[in-house]
């Protein structure tokens, strides 16, 4: 590793730590020619995940905007932040266990609608509704109907 001060390719791990949840791993380093110390992480480079759109465009996975819909749909809601970014999270490790690295779009909202669904009936509900084009209350009551069923 370079030193970033004065340039040494001799520099030495003093202290090595994962970070939280895992996903890097945190190593403070001291150069062996100016003695000064620095900090690198060590992360896992994944595949970007290209989601295919109903009318065959193609767009990067983008967390904010599966995050964004979600808010939406549990808007005045008693579900915090962290339970959101939690699902996003799961759906995310989905996607990405999945055998492709393009997905198709509509293979998503049941994924969340899953998820939200235990999280909370009525953001399930909310977003049902828009996922499902819903274009009348009698595919609403439908839905309704089904979710009181199980």
């Amino acid at each position: 590793m370079k030193c970033p001060f004065c340039g040494s390719l001799d520099t030495k791990v003093v202290d090595k730590r994962e970070t939280e949840e895992s996903v890097a791993t945190r190593r403070r380093r001291e150069c062996l020619s100016c003695e000064k110390r620095f900090t690198t992480y060590e992360r896992l480079e994944t595949l970007p995940i290209t989601i295919v759109k109903k009318d065959g465009t193609r767009e990067q996975f983008d967390r904010a905007k599966l995050a964004a819909g979600m808010l939406k749909a549990c808007e005045k809601r008693p579900v915090s932040r962290q339970d959101i970014n939690k699902v996003v999270d799961e759906i995310e490790a989905e996607l990405r266990n999945a055998e492709a690295t393009e997905i198709e779009s509509r293979k998503i909202g049941p994924l969340v609608m899953k998820k939200l669904k235990k999280l909370d009936k009525i953001a399930y509900i909310r977003f049902a509704s828009v996922y499902k084009e819903f274009k009348d209350i009698e595919e609403f009551q439908t839905e309704l109907v089904k979710l009181t069923k199980k």
